[in-house]
């Protein structure tokens, strides 16, 4: 008999190297928008807004027969954990610069792997272990290690809590796929967001200001591709690679969102850039040679 593990993981690694990149796409076009004048929660609010009848319509009828218990859950813990998130990462932003924020983010792969190995669900072993240095240390090359100058520790605390946040997020929302489709936990997800924005904006008086063409554009794409595309797939490839391998491969969001930024923005590609791109690409094949060879030790467990 063939065995189809490598296949399949090959396959889940592309599905979520692509909703990392749908991932990456959202700072720009956030910042798209908010170049219209639209406030950042009434943007989120309409991206989220948009995009749960599109992730219901694909979820079907049995959207709505899903059990209350597992209903409540995915919309606190599933819409209010993504809230929680983004919420802090933006506000960080008011007391750190943008290249420490995502140096500092983007240590959630290291407390995924932490976090995993105390709870016993996945083994760190040299692979994974060389796989993770090598995608944080292209990070840091690509967005830049913070400076020397001293960094405001409410920022630093904000972003750091959003990184271990999102590091219980992840296994929290794969065990939730368990129990349901990924289609139907990111419609409700969805769903659960949108309260949380919605009420932001309506506190802050912006929700119901009115949003130019640009901003439509801007939330229009970030519901398809940012929240239909990037959910379904993210979920998708969690169910086979599991946290700690689906956290490393989503470490090249940067690398796509800078060249994104090129394109969309005029910001120039750096050699910094392209050598941790490199790192991230580098550790990604690792990280695909592990995958192979746990798939290979299960073939011969059996």
């Amino acid at each position: 008999m063939s065995r189809t593990v490598p296949r399949s993981a090959l396959a889940a690694t592309g599905l979520v190297a692509i909703a990392a990149c749908c991932f990456g796409s959202i700072s720009t076009l956030t910042l798209k928008g908010q170049a219209a004048g639209t406030s950042l929660p009434a943007l989120i609010t309409w991206r989220y807004m948009l995009a749960a009848p599109l992730l219901f319509l694909m979820a079907g009828r049995a959207a709505f027969r899903v059990e209350r218990p597992l209903l409540l859950r995915i919309l606190v813990l599933g819409g209010g954990g993504q809230a929680i998130v983004t919420g802090l990462t933006l506000l960080s932003l008011r007391w750190v610069p943008a290249a420490t924020e995502a140096f500092l983010f983007y240590t959630y792969p290291a407390w995924v792997a932490i976090i995993s190995a105390l709870r016993g669900t996945e083994t760190i072993t040299r692979e994974r272990l060389i796989a993770l240095l090598l995608s944080l240390g292209g990070i840091g090359i690509m967005v830049g290690a913070p400076g020397a100058a001293a960094l405001d520790l409410v920022g630093v605390a904000c972003v750091l809590t959003a990184a271990v946040v999102y590091a219980l997020y992840i296994p929290l929302i794969d065990g939730l796929r368990h129990k349901s489709s990924s289609t139907i936990t990111s419609a409700w997800l969805s769903v659960g967001a949108t309260v949380v924005f919605a009420t932001w904006g309506m506190i802050d008086g912006t929700l119901v200001k009115p949003l130019a063409p640009t901003a439509w554009m801007a939330a229009v794409t970030l519901a398809i591709v940012g929240t239909v595309i990037a959910f379904s797939l993210l979920l998708r490839g969690l169910a086979t690679l599991g946290p700690v391998r689906t956290a490393i491969v989503a470490t090249v969001e940067p690398f796509w969102t800078a060249v994104l930024a090129a394109f969309l923005l005029g910001q120039p590609i750096t050699l910094g850039t392209v050598a941790g791109g490199v790192m991230i690409a580098v550790a990604v094949l690792l990280l695909q040679r592990q995958t192979t060879m746990d798939g290979e030790d299960a073939g011969a467990a059996t």
